[in-house]
């Protein structure tokens, strides 16, 4: 880490304080907690993973169909870092706010969700959008890297401590129900209090000066955009590949948790299991920096891309405990690596004087798709009754990002 800027350690850092949210809430305790709530309520195995997927869908909706609009109006000075924090804020609220929902409410635990993930997923648009204020084009494969491999650290370290808790039933203080509560609040306070560096040291450095009417003049501005989309064919075909890769690659993670409680692995096992995959996680997303900036960036979200074709094939296959341990393993060698790739390669592709608009199409491009594959993952799961189904039908969406990422002719992009 030495040789990054101050500013570069503090957009690194925000990764470390966010990515606990993300592991926490959408992958490890809130999913089972949900599970177990909605089955006090009579609710089967299969429905409930449905309408998880369903209300995870709902609140990428919401934040796709606002984030150009959003990442437009963020160009102007001063813009990017104001919608950050309020997004940022609300979704630590949201998150706060889980621990006081009544035990038994399984609606209201869905609709608190839905809200705190807005708020996560709202800031992550403005958050790599300052990825381009805070390094050089040459740097970003690393700096971006570098941000998600330490935001799986640092969710791993509130994770071993939220597991200890949990094991523990709070050292034997506290109710199941209770200690899971009480997980909620340190993840809003692990992500409120390590956001501080970037609150400070990041600032928005590529910026247009502010109009007198900024939102109808943004309109003005988003839709030259859209009618001169031809101007932009290589970043437009990128976008469209990320939209079905992406899907896949999110639909998995946000969906991991559900599927291996079908399976009918434990509660204890699978919490150790996500643990297992962070820790795999952070040097391999560090590698695939490095082997970036040796044999390029798209072929190496190529070889990510490969090996997610790999995974799904695989599920199908799946019976076993050892068989989701080979499942996270894979899934840990090139989560971090595609996503991290993808956003620094978009970021040199992309004029910087249009920045947090073209990242307000990245965003919607990436969350809305990430509508698609719970849907068919949910569909397939309740159609079949097996979630092993669901994952196998999202290999279409890898072999049509991958086809599409490699008929793109990079030297046109740059």
């Amino acid at each position: 880490m030495k040789h990054f800027t101050k500013e570069e350690k503090s957009w690194i850092f925000y990764d470390w304080a966010n990515s606990a949210y993300s592991l926490v809430i959408v992958t490890a305790i809130l999913p089972i907690y949900f599970k177990y709530v909605a089955g006090n309520a009579g609710i089967s195995n299969s429905n409930s993973t449905a309408y998880w997927g369903y209300a995870t869908s709902f609140a990428t909706l919401v934040i796709s169909l606002s984030a150009p609009i959003l990442g437009t109006l963020a160009d102007y000075k001063g813009f990017k870092k104001r919608f950050f924090n309020v997004f940022a804020l609300s979704g630590i609220i949201m998150t706060f706010a889980l621990a006081f929902v009544p035990d038994k409410s399984w609606i209201a635990l869905l609709v608190i969700y839905v809200l705190s993930h807005m708020g996560y997923q709202g800031a992550n648009i403005f958050y790599d959008g300052f990825l381009v204020d805070v390094t050089e084009d040459d740097r970003m494969d690393e700096v971006s890297s570098m941000g998600y491999g330490l935001g799986y650290i640092g969710s791993a370290l509130l994770f071993v401590a939220v597991m200890v808790l949990q094991v523990t039933d709070g050292f034997g203080l506290l109710s199941t129900e209770i200690v899971t509560k009480v997980c909620f609040v340190l993840t809003g306070i692990w992500w409120f209090i390590f956001s501080y560096p970037f609150l400070k040291n990041v600032h928005q450095r590529y910026a247009i000066a502010r109009e007198k009417h900024p939102i109808k003049v943004t309109m003005q501005r988003l839709g030259k955009t859209v009618r001169e989309i031809s101007k932009y064919k290589a970043i437009v075909y990128f976008l469209i590949a990320y939209f079905f890769y992406i899907d896949g690659v999110d639909t998995i993670f946000s969906m991991a948790t559900s599927f291996g409680i079908d399976m009918g692995v434990k509660s204890d096992t699978l919490i150790i299991i996500l643990l297992a995959v962070n820790i795999v996680a952070f040097p391999f997303t560090i590698i695939y920096g490095k082997l970036a900036g040796k044999f390029g960036t798209k072929p190496m979200i190529l070889v990510a891309v490969s090996v997610y074709i790999a995974i799904c094939i695989y599920a199908l296959f799946m019976d076993t405990v050892i068989d989701f341990w080979i499942l996270g393993f894979l899934v840990g060698t090139s989560q971090g690596g595609i996503q991290a790739l993808s956003r620094s390669y978009f970021a040199r592709i992309i004029p910087k004087e249009k920045s947090n608009e073209f990242f307000g199409f990245y965003n919607i491009f990436g969350k809305f798709s990430a509508i698609l594959g719970p849907l068919i993952f949910s569909f397939m799961t309740q159609l079949t009754g097996k979630s092993q189904y669901g994952i196998v039908s999202l290999i279409i969406l890898f072999i049509i990002g991958g086809i599409l990422l490699l008929r793109m002719k990079e030297d046109k992009a740059r």
